[in-house]
């Protein structure tokens, strides 16, 4: 799975450089990803796709995997999350904020549940060059209900924007 999503993102990166657009309408992120779950450190990855609807509002669907261990027993945790997000319009440094509805999974020790999930936040872009951007920091209060009680969970990344 994680080699399919990577040669789709190189062949996207590789097509969009005969593209000449002028204005950036699609975006898509993909790097580090560290949550704090429950009392729990778990690391992994984050992959986000964005459609720009205009300069300063795009829809977002973005995909999270996280991999540690509660206690000393395996976890892992899968996102998938849609929704808005709001730019400020800029090529430079560009902040976003973002309200983003879905679900997640979670495996410990090979019992899984599925939840509700919703993550609330945003992050900063700074170009590096022209159509690649650094997401210096994304930060998300993301809340799961997993086993009927809801977990307050706070994840952070970091990596590299490609906008076509």
């Amino acid at each position: 799975m994680l080699r399919k999503t990577l040669l789709l993102l190189g062949l996207c990166a590789l097509s969009s450089l005969s593209v000449q657009a002028q204005d950036h309408k699609t975006e898509v992120f993909g790097g580090y990803s560290y949550m704090r779950f429950e009392s729990s450190n778990l690391n992994g990855f984050e992959i986000s796709g964005q459609y720009k609807l205009n300069d300063w509002l795009g829809g977002v669907a973005d995909l999270g995997a996280h991999y540690g261990s509660i206690s000393g027993i395996g976890t892992s945790t899968y996102t998938y999350l849609f929704g808005p997000q709001i730019s400020v319009p800029s090529d430079r440094i560009s902040p976003f904020g973002h309200l983003l509805i879905g679900g997640a999974h979670n495996s410990t020790g090979g019992v899984g549940h599925s939840s509700f999930s919703l993550a609330l936040g945003g992050g900063v872009d700074a170009e590096m060059f022209h159509g690649i951007h650094w997401r210096l920091i994304q930060a998300d209060y993301l809340i799961t209900q997993f086993a009927s009680r809801s977990q307050n969970n706070f994840r952070f990344s970091t990596g590299i924007v490609l906008r076509f």
